[in-house]
């Protein structure tokens, strides 16, 4: 590996400010998804008590709530992945900005969520972009094992930390699909994702070679 690491190609770009700016942006994601309870605050100001807002308003709190876990929970993956690389070229540069779309656009779907009468669509959108983020996120995490270049250490990237990180699209997308077969069940598909640490040591075991932890 520090082979790799001394036959690196030229151009690369320092990680750090590439990592202060992706930060960002995941912190503007999350301010803008408390933006229509605010609105709806001054709304309600008038005419009706908290208890009311609090009751009209469950489903966009609890939209909120899972959103903003979501993308802490993108973020965390993000920032873990991220801790030990070193340099950015240029695939890893769009790969992130494809990933950071996913996360800015969340809000816009969680608002839909909010704004119109569930149906299969609705799930498809809100649902299909976190699968969508996290498949992202996992070819990223390939894209840096087969670039040992850009990082200063195997941590995260050995053959056994890729299948424990398929875990969390094939959950969403598992979750994605039950949601839309049973509509009934909506969002509630989510709670599987607690499943990925199990999941995550089933896919080491099955697709993992002996001896790459």
């Amino acid at each position: 590996m520090t082979k790799d690491r001394m036959n690196q190609p030229e151009g690369l770009l320092s990680s750090e400010r590439f990592k202060a700016f992706t930060d960002a942006v995941v912190a503007i994601a999350l301010t803008l998804l408390i933006l229509p309870l605010m609105e709806s605050v001054g709304e309600f100001a008038s005419e009706f008590s908290t208890g009311e807002w609090f009751a009209e308003e469950s489903a966009k709190i609890a939209s909120f709530l899972i959103s903003f876990a979501v993308i802490a929970v993108f973020w965390l993956g993000h920032h873990r992945m991220f801790a030990n690389v070193e340099h950015v070229d240029g695939s890893l540069m769009w790969l992130t900005f494809g990933w950071m779309l996913t996360i800015v656009a969340l809000p816009v779907t969680t608002a839909i969520s909010t704004a119109f009468s569930a149906d299969v669509l609705q799930l498809l959108v809100y649902m299909g972009l976190m699968l969508v983020s996290s498949v992202v996120l996992f070819t990223t995490r390939i894209y840096l094992m087969r670039h040992p270049f850009l990082r200063t250490s195997d941590v995260g990237f050995t053959p056994a930390d890729i299948a424990d990180g398929a875990a969390v699209p094939a959950l969403f997308a598992i979750a994605m699909v039950l949601s839309i077969v049973f509509p009934v069940l909506s969002y509630w598909t989510l709670i599987l994702l607690w499943l990925a640490g199990l999941l995550g040591r089933l896919f080491v075991k099955w697709f993992a070679p002996r001896g790459s932890k």
